[in-house]
Formats: C-alpha cells, structure tokens, sequence
C-alpha cells in the first residue's frame, strides 16, 4: 500500500476512530499498534488493498472478536517460544 501523505493520514485517522469505538464496547485495553499489527499480520496478510476506500472498509468492519481471536494467536505462538525459566514470574518460582 503505497498511499499518499494525505491518504495515509485518513487512514490512521479511520483506525483510530475504530479503536474508540472497540474500547468503548468491549475492549478497553485495546491499542493502536493491536489494531494495526491485527490488520497488517492477518486480514491484510496474504493481500493488501488496493485503494483507500478498500483500507477503510475493512478498518470499520474489523471486529473485536477477529482483533481478540488474532491476539490470542500471537500469545500463544509466542508463549511457544519461551522457556519455562521465563514464566517464573508469573508462576512464583
């Protein structure tokens, strides 16, 4: 996606707005580099859009439940990853 300075703003300006929107329904905690890891590493994954008007569309159509199913994924793969030594502090040892 090779937009320009103008169109790249309109387009966080729209991720944005979705991320009000998602924290104020259900996720609260929900940040902006979530909502664009979970566009770029899934629902643009394999294709990008092709105009501003295909970005935005899927922008507003992106669902919690799509954002959480994502994020749940990454954790995890990266939980995979890890050694046990390295959930010591979450496990108290």
């Amino acid at each position: 996606m090779n937009y320009s300075p103008d169109n790249q703003r309109q387009l966080q300006l729209t991720i944005a707005l979705r991320l009000n929107m998602i924290q104020r329904q259900s996720l609260p905690q929900l940040t902006y580099t979530q909502i664009e890891e979970t566009l770029l590493k899934w629902k643009w994954k394999n294709r990008r859009p092709t105009s501003l008007h295909e970005a935005v569309n899927d922008v507003l159509s992106l669902s919690a439940d799509e954002i959480v199913a994502y994020l749940s994924t990454q954790a995890v793969i990266e939980g995979q990853k890890k050694s046990i030594s390295e959930f010591e502090d979450l496990i108290g040892g």
